[in-house]
């Protein structure tokens, strides 16, 4: 089962397209809907999808912010679906990260076929992903943890923090680089946010939270 996120501020459109996908795909695709940019923001922020399908003038942040958050965190297949369908609007959209455009009017048949050879090429590429460390697993495409046999409850910061240091194992990053990447270029709180996660993640991994380490002076690894 995939799951599948559109960002649109036009309830016909994010009914059409949810009903039509759960139809052709006979419950094989689940789609979530967002109806305005901060909506958006926050499935994109606490959600692993499989693919998303952005409208770009949405009410707040657009698609094209909403498509760069994305990419800090995740290479899922993104579409933009818009009535903006200038040259430089279509470049520009590809620039941000996009692997399709599509302007509206559009063909629901269309969007469908195109998601579906998004998800068969993402899932020849990343299939079953596994990130680990020690006896640490992470399965992105199930967003499930494990330590040994026990499956770990994360919440979803804890989840993106754990995920970010096990994708760069040995490698030290910083407090601002994990804020930057979990939290968004745009949060302005204290970086000691970090420090709570971190320490209810290692309590969470038990003895497993040892393979997270306190770099001083220079944040965390997994190793």
């Amino acid at each position: 089962m995939a799951k599948v996120l559109i960002v649109e501020d036009s309830v016909q459109i994010r009914e059409a397209v949810t009903d039509f996908f759960a139809d052709r795909s006979k419950g094989a695709l689940t789609v979530e809907s967002a109806a305005s940019g901060e909506e958006g923001m926050r499935a994109v922020s606490c959600n692993d999808y499989d693919i998303v399908i952005l409208d770009i003038m949405l009410p707040g942040p657009s698609g094209y912010m909403i498509c760069k958050r994305l990419r800090e965190k995740s290479d899922c297949p993104i579409i933009f679906l818009t009535s903006l369908g200038t040259e430089d609007n279509i470049l520009k959209g590809y620039e941000m990260g996009a692997d399709e455009y599509i302007v509206k009017p559009f063909s629901l048949m269309i969007l469908y076929t195109k998601c579906l050879v998004l998800l068969d090429r993402m899932g020849k590429k990343d299939k079953e992903r596994v990130l680990a460390s020690g006896d640490i697993r992470l399965y992105p495409s199930r967003m499930q943890v494990f330590a040994g046999e026990e499956e770990i409850d994360l919440a979803c910061k804890e989840y993106f923090l754990l995920k970010a240091l096990l994708e760069n194992k040995g490698h030290v990053l910083s407090r601002q680089q994990l804020l930057d990447l979990v939290w968004g270029v745009d949060y302005f709180g204290s970086d000691r946010v970090v420090d709570t996660h971190i320490k209810n993640i290692r309590h969470k991994l038990g003895r497993s939270g040892d393979q997270i380490k306190t770099i001083r002076g220079g944040g965390y690894k997994a190793v």
